[in-house]
C-alpha cells in the first residue's frame, strides 16, 4: 500500500488537551450558530425559511445590479440573487419572514417584464415554500442528526464497547457542529443540500473513526504490556498515511466539484471541502482522546 507519511512517532496523546481547547471553543460557536438557525436569524434557503425562489433566463446579458434594482424597487429590496456563470440565468429568492408569500413569484417576473421589456425573459422554475413547512423541515433535519448520533452508539457498543460507541458519537456531533459554526461565520446559506452535506460529512468522519478504533482493539491484542495511551499513539500513528491519503483525495474531488460544480453545487460542496478536513482532525485528536481519558490506562476487554 502507498505510504505518504513513514514511520511517525507523533505523541497525539499529548497534544490533546491543546486539541479539546481548539475543539471546545469552536463548538461553542457553533451551538450559538445553531440556536440562531433554530430560531431562524442566519441565513438560511428558503426549504428551512420558507420562502419563494425563481429561476429566470434572459435572452440577453444584463448585470446583476440592474436585475436587482428592478426587484428592490417593486418592494422586494431582501431578495438573493445568484448569477449562473455564461448562462443569463438568475436564481431570485425571497425569503417569506415578513412578508406576504402569496403570489410572490408571479410579481416578481412581473417585475423583470416590466423593468426590462426588450429583454424577454424565461422562467425555468418556480419554488414556494411556506414557513411552516420550513419550521417543520428544520425539525426534521435536527432529529435525523440526533437519530444517527443514536445509531451510531449502538453500532459501535456491538462492534467494540459503549465508550467507543459515545467517543465516536461525540466526535460526529463536535463534526457537524464545527461545521455549521463555520458557515454561519462566513455567511453562507444554509439548506436542505447543506444537511446532507452534514449528514455525509458525519458518515465520512465515522468511517476515520472506526478505522482507528479498529487499529487500536487490535494493537491491544497485541501489545497487552503497553498504557492504553501508548496503544493510542501507536494505532493513529499506523493508520496516519491511509487518513492523510484518503481525506486528500476525497478533498480533492470536493474542491474540483467547487471549482466546476456551478452556483447551485457551491456551498455543498463548500461544506463537503471543510467538513472533511475537519473529520480528518476529530478522527485523530477528538474520538480517541475521548475514549483514553474515559477509561484511563486501563486495557479494555474487546470483543472478537
Amino acid at each position: 500500500m502507498l505510504e505518504l507519511i513513514k514511520h511517525t512517532d507523533i505523541d497525539f496523546m499529548k497534544l490533546k488537551k491543546y486539541a479539546f481547547a481548539f475543539s471546545g471553543v469552536i463548538v461553542l460557536f457553533g451551538l450559538y450558530a445553531v440556536f440562531q438557525i433554530y430560531a431562524g436569524r442566519a441565513n438560511l434557503g428558503i426549504d428551512l425559511a420558507g420562502g419563494t425562489s425563481i429561476q429566470v433566463r434572459f435572452a440577453q446579458p444584463v448585470a446583476m445590479d440592474q436585475v436587482r434594482q428592478s426587484i428592490a424597487g417593486g418592494g422586494f429590496p431582501e431578495a438573493s440573487l445568484q448569477a449562473v456563470s455564461g448562462e443569463n440565468i438568475f436564481i431570485i429568492k425571497v425569503s417569506a419572514r415578513g412578508k406576504e408569500e402569496r403570489m410572490v413569484g408571479e410579481k416578481v417576473v412581473g417585475l423583470l417584464r416590466e423593468g426590462f421589456p426588450s429583454n424577454p425573459q424565461t422562467v425555468e422554475s418556480v419554488a414556494e415554500i411556506g414557513p411552516a413547512i420550513g419550521k417543520k423541515l428544520r425539525t426534521d433535519a435536527v432529529f435525523a442528526l440526533f437519530v444517527s448520533a443514536a445509531a451510531i452508539i449502538i453500532y459501535l457498543a456491538w462492534r467494540f464497547e459503549f465508550k467507543f460507541g459515545v467517543a465516536a458519537a461525540l466526535a460526529t456531533f463536535h463534526d457537524v457542529i464545527m461545521l455549521v459554526g463555520i458557515f454561519y461565520l462566513l455567511g453562507r446559506e444554509m439548506d436542505l443540500l447543506f444537511i446532507t452535506a452534514l449528514l455525509t460529512i458525519g458518515g465520512y468522519s465515522l468511517t476515520d473513526t472506526v478505522v482507528v478504533f479498529d487499529r487500536i482493539r487490535e494493537n491491544i491484542r497485541l501489545r497487552k504490556r503497553s498504557t492504553f495511551s501508548e496503544t493510542i499513539n501507536l494505532s493513529v500513528n499506523e493508520v496516519l498515511s491511509r487518513t492523510v491519503i484518503t481525506s486528500l483525495t476525497t478533498f480533492l474531488a470536493c474542491v474540483a466539484l467547487l471549482l466546476f460544480g456551478g452556483v447551485v453545487l457551491r456551498d455543498f460542496s463548500l461544506a463537503l471541502a471543510i467538513g472533511i478536513i475537519i473529520g480528518t482532525y476529530s478522527s485523530i485528536f477528538v474520538a480517541s482522546p475521548i475514549v483514553a481519558m474515559w477509561r484511563g490506562e486501563k486495557m479494555i476487554q474487546v470483543k472478537r
